[in-house]
């Protein structure tokens, strides 16, 4: 017998890596990384993405994309929501 299990936050890193095109700086745990100035974090079970701007100790919310299927698709969303915000 055999077990499958899925954890959309273990392949996090690697997708963030892929979608930005640098490595990032890993957070709490898997959960959360730093691109540039730009905290990368899952909540809600991995089902929310949010895009964190980062001053020194100070954060601010950005906004939040939805993860539906896949991890790599919601990063390519957060990805165009920076672009259109700077």
């Amino acid at each position: 017998m055999s077990y499958h299990f899925e954890d959309p936050a273990a392949e996090f890193v690697l997708a963030v890596e892929r979608v930005f095109g640098e490595h990032p700086r890993v957070l709490d745990g898997s959960r959360a990384v730093l691109v540039g100035d730009v905290k990368l974090q899952l909540e809600a079970g991995e089902r929310e993405l949010w895009l964190i701007e980062t001053h020194g100790p100070l954060e601010h919310r950005l906004t939040m994309v939805q993860v539906r299927d896949d991890v790599e698709g919601a990063l390519r969303e957060a990805k165009e929501k920076l672009r259109e915000q700077r």
